[in-house]
């Protein structure tokens, strides 16, 4: 591969963590601290919904974004025949 490509799959595959990270950073902290109060107004199966995602939802959110970004980085392999 050459340098320039190098440098693009890289580059996107920054942006892909950076984005990815920032969902769960938005969803870990932002949902079960920051506005933790406002959610708990909204119940999730008998629980406060900013208990929930400060327990349980960000895990299930940082698992679905694993499986994002294995399907991302399987298109961009694809795209710039990195692929196995």
């Amino acid at each position: 591969m050459s340098a320039n490509k190098y440098q693009k799959y890289w580059n996107t595959n920054l942006r892909y963590l950076a984005i990815l990270l920032f969902v769960w950073f938005i969803c870990s902290y932002g949902a079960g601290i920051l506005w933790a109060d406002q959610l708990n107004e909204i119940r999730l199966g008998g629980f406060k919904l900013g208990f929930w995602f400060a327990q349980q939802g960000s895990i299930y959110v940082f698992v679905i974004l694993i499986y994002v970004y294995v399907l991302l980085m399987n298109r961009l392999d694809r795209k710039y025949d990195v692929n196995d």
